[in-house]
């Protein structure tokens, strides 16, 4: 393995809290300059991950490597080279969106003035309401104020956890092009999500279930590893077509996906098979296509 090329090296991680495995057996890379996704359901495990990179809680068992340093014996060196922006908006509400950012630059060692070029693209949408108390902030700018606040000292490596949770898709989108420019510039961003769709955003996706890591690759070679026929089946009463499918003998898989039912089959029947049953389950206004799979397809595929 090269390391010049390793941001982040993470070494049969585990961790429990009492009977509880929060971390089973993780063991991953992470490239410089690239975007590191992790993918999962609330409780499976991601949050705990990040702690433990960020140096705030130490594994049961297991290394972490951050840029060389050990994540539980280099901890003072480590956060001064990461920016960490928790699950939860962790900033000082009674203080003003300029008082944050000076606060955490004073931290560090440093000021706006000194480092305002790594932060100006995405504090400039924010400077106009410097004045305004960060409790009183929109969630969209409450994210674009951490993100200014964990990027004020320069770091090489980001730490995101669930940075776009509960924010509008306008400023999810935002905030992913401003990911990209950051990723451009050389940072290592490593970000949780519970989107299916961000994780086809991020240069690597990490599928985490229940603390145990499913797969680690490019959302394009996790998406080729998918063998499956899938079909579209949509019908003018959705939830009585549901219960049809799922008594199909066929069947070998059938949830909701958007405005469709998503459906596989135990032999890749044709869809004339298929719109012949449901003709004769009296379903209506019947329409049957053959999908490509998506990342969600693939994780549920895995998590079985």
């Amino acid at each position: 393995m090269n390391t010049n090329y390793t941001a982040i090296i993470i070494e049969h991680i585990f961790k429990n809290y009492g009977a509880t495995a929060a971390l089973n057996d993780i063991t991953l890379t992470a490239e410089r300059g690239k975007i590191s996704g992790f993918l999962g359901p609330d409780g499976s495990g991601k949050t705990t991950l990040f702690k433990i990179l960020a140096t705030l809680i130490l594994p049961d068992k297991g290394k972490a490597f951050i840029s060389g340093l050990n994540a539980s014996s280099d901890y003072k060196k480590i956060r001064n080279i990461i920016g960490y922006m928790p699950e939860k908006f962790s900033l000082y509400q009674d203080l003003s969106v300029e008082e944050n950012l000076f606060f955490f630059a004073d931290i560090f060692g440093t000021s706006i003035k000194e480092n305002y070029g790594i932060v100006k693209d995405i504090y400039s949408q924010i400077e106009p309401f410097k004045d305004r108390l960060a409790g009183r902030l929109s969630g969209g700018m409450k994210q674009k104020l951490a993100l200014s606040c964990a990027l004020i000292h320069k770091p090489e490596i980001l730490l995101l956890d669930e940075p776009t949770t509960g924010v509008d898709p306008v400023s999810r989108k935002e905030f992913w092009e401003i990911l990209k420019k950051l990723a451009g510039r050389g940072i290592t961003i490593l970000v949780s999500t519970p989107y299916m769709d961000e994780a086809r955003l991020c240069d690597k996706t990490a599928f985490i279930l229940n603390g145990k890591l499913l797969i680690n690759d490019t959302p394009e070679n996790i998406l080729k590893k998918y063998k499956k026929k899938i079909y579209a089946v949509k019908t003018s009463n959705f939830h009585k077509t549901i219960g049809d499918l799922k008594k199909y003998r066929e069947t070998l898989k059938v949830y909701p996906f958007g405005e469709h039912l998503r459906l596989i089959l135990k032999n890749n029947y044709a869809p004339a098979d298929l719109i012949k049953y449901l003709q004769s389950e009296n379903n209506e206004e019947i329409e049957v296509l053959t999908v490509e799979p998506e990342i969600e397809d693939c994780f549920m595929e895995l998590a079985e």
